[in-house]
């Protein structure tokens, strides 16, 4: 595909990302993409593997997701934000994807403060094992703002490695996360979004980042992103001050190991990396 293409499938990604609550219809995004509507749906099919439609679903609840657990909004305030005309609707599509009504979801992802308490225990456990990683050559793109939004960076990540075909030569998605919420104005966070690269030169429009190997604590997190904060609470608020080890001076980051598209929120696997000296 050319690369004209490729920018009308970002624009259309960042779009979706953007206005949650906006008007997200196939002839909007034709609009969008500056392309027929005809033709645009087999574009957007064929380098996501979406259809506009099942696209528009998952980014809409994803951010409701992470607004449920990581917000105060009322619970019809998530909703409209999230694109629904009113809370029935939501109620119904988040419990098909989430297997949760909005409620239970925001009460089960709050076992834990917003900002954690100086005290070890009483956080959600998660397997942790230690084991030596491997050099990692990562190519994707910077993201500054929310992590809960890195899914946006994602979106066009993935767009670039179809149009250009290369995912023979990638390895599993990973994100680096370069500052803690806790300490950081979230506008100011830093992090990227990409996946271990074994092909040659960094493809035009794509950054490099190099993660070293080396003994590391490796958590693995089943269950939607959104739970991902309580995650990292659980690493370093009840495994790190019991382990003995201490953290090497350098970001954590995050190893996805399945595809958020085929796979139901429930059953997503990450392997969160805490590398240690």
């Amino acid at each position: 595909m050319t690369a004209s293409y490729e920018d009308r499938v970002l624009r259309v990604l960042n779009y979706i990302h953007d206005n949650p609550a906006g008007d997200l219809s196939l002839d909007a995004l034709a609009d969008i993409a500056a392309m027929s509507r005809f033709h645009w749906h087999r574009v957007f099919r064929a380098v996501t593997g979406e259809t506009c439609a099942q696209a528009v679903r998952r980014i809409r609840l994803h951010r409701a997701a992470n607004w449920l657990v990581q917000g105060d909004k009322p619970l019809a305030k998530v909703a409209s934000d999230a694109g629904y005309s009113n809370l029935s609707s939501f109620t119904r599509a988040f419990a098909e994807a989430y297997g949760s009504s909005p409620a239970a979801f925001r009460k089960a992802g709050r076992l834990l403060p917003p900002y954690p308490e100086f005290k070890t225990g009483g956080y959600p456990m998660h397997p942790v094992t230690t084991r030596t990683e491997p050099d990692r050559r990562i190519i994707g793109l910077t993201h500054s703002g929310a992590y809960m939004e890195i899914g946006k960076s994602f979106e066009a990540f993935g767009a670039i490695c179809e149009t250009r075909n290369l995912w023979p030569q990638m390895g599993p998605m990973l994100a680096i996360y370069y500052d803690s919420p806790e300490d950081v104005p979230e506008a100011d966070l830093r992090s990227f979004a990409g996946g271990e690269y074994r092909g040659g030169d960094v493809p035009e429009g794509l950054e490099e980042r190099q993660i070293s190997g080396g003994k590391t604590a490796v958590m693995t997190y089943k269950g939607p992103y959104s739970g991902i904060h309580a995650a990292y609470q659980s690493l370093f608020g009840n495994w790190l001050p019991h382990s003995g080890e201490e953290p090497a001076d350098v970001p954590c980051y995050e190893i996805y190991l399945n595809n958020p598209r085929e796979t139901a929120p429930e059953d997503l696997l990450t392997e969160i990396c805490l590398p240690l000296k």
